[in-house]
């Protein structure tokens, strides 16, 4: 199982103070934060895109890329690329790019997003969603299979034998598909053979088990090895020494960040009630000291069939750039190692793609 870190360069004030780190002291602390992630053995770091004001990465590529110059062996992400709003020719170019910086360690995982500013900003039509994320994922996957490209489709200029370079040290570029809770999404996933990315935020990752194997057996239908079909989870989770200290610590950022996006959706305000329920041995949250999170994992593995990859978001709360760091720490020195020792697995930062 490889395990690593998402992260949204959210640069959202202390709850309390009010106090907000500069763009460029959240930046720098990013990469930092990287280039740890790397040096304690994870296998993962992934950037989300967004287009807001309180997240700094509408630009993934790039950050992964001076990433890329820090580390050595970590996969390099993203988390995920807003595609239906993206033109798939430069988000290949860019990905091919960071995959020849890095040396072979970039990776895209596909999706729709969680929020929708993108698409006035880029001058698309909402009511478009779904059909202009299906037709960019086939343009991308068209793409990395061909250099030079014979395609047309409804929302993008035809290509008529146009060559896309460069091209990916890898062949082919590893390309997932981020899912949230949507039947279609799975089964479009285990239709193409593309491993999946599967968000969990909140309620009991079991829950997804039905949508897990909905992917895998249409995969098996569509022809895929067991092996093509891989399933990863982007999970909220925390670290600290004690299990209390860590919720105590990352809740009242989490309380904020939920509170503030579910006056725009229509959610009630987070409570500590709820943070706690949801912490649980069964919940979706993964937060507590080394052994807690341990359990926890392997828990999950188990309740879904077993997963291949597992990366935690912790920047959706506010916390100081040490216990950030010390996060890190616990997770590539402490947890990782015991999930796999448990499994039986070792590191998968060179694992086959």
């Amino acid at each position: 199982m490889q395990i690593g870190i998402d992260s949204f360069a959210a640069a959202i004030p202390d709850p309390v103070t009010g106090v907000a780190l500069s763009a460029v002291e959240r930046m720098h602390h990013l990469l930092q934060e990287i280039e740890l992630a790397d040096q304690a053995g994870l296998d993962v770091f992934g950037i989300g895109e967004h287009h807001r004001p309180e997240f700094l990465d509408s630009a993934p590529p790039v950050i992964l890329a001076a990433g890329a110059a820090l580390t050595k062996q970590i996969r390099l992400t993203s988390a995920v690329t807003v595609l239906s709003a993206a033109d798939p020719v430069r988000i290949f170019q860019q990905f091919a790019t960071l995959d020849l910086i890095s040396q072979g360690r970039a990776e895209i995982v596909a999706g729709r997003g969680s929020f929708v500013e993108s698409f006035p900003l880029f001058g698309l039509e909402l009511e478009d969603y779904d059909s202009l994320f299906a037709e960019k994922l086939e343009l991308l996957l068209t793409i990395r299979e061909n250099t030079q490209v014979y395609w047309s489709g409804k929302h993008r200029a035809p290509l008529t034998g146009q060559s896309i370079y460069p091209r990916p040290l890898q062949n082919p570029l590893p390309i997932w598909m981020g899912v949230g809770g949507t039947p279609n999404s799975f089964a479009r996933a285990g239709a193409l053979g593309l491993p999946l990315m599967v968000a969990i935020i909140g309620g009991e990752p079991h829950r997804f088990r039905p949508l897990i194997e909905l992917y895998r057996e249409t995969g098996r239908r569509a022809g895929y090895s067991a092996e093509q079909l891989r399933v990863g989870l982007h999970c909220v989770g925390f670290l600290g020494d004690t299990t209390q200290q860590a919720a105590n610590d990352f809740f009242p950022g989490y309380a904020h960040t939920f509170t503030e996006i579910g006056k725009e959706r229509g959610w009630p305000p987070t409570t500590r009630a709820q943070f706690d329920a949801t912490r649980g041995p069964t919940g979706a949250l993964i937060i507590g000291d080394a052994e807690t999170v341990t359990d926890k994992i392997l828990y999950i593995n188990e309740a879904l069939g077993g997963i291949s990859r597992i990366t935690f978001q912790m920047g959706v709360s506010t916390l100081p750039h040490a216990n950030m760091m010390h996060a890190i720490e616990i997770l590539g020195n402490r947890v990782a190692p015991m999930v796999r020792q448990e499994l039986g697995v070792s590191t998968g930062a060179g694992m086959a793609k």
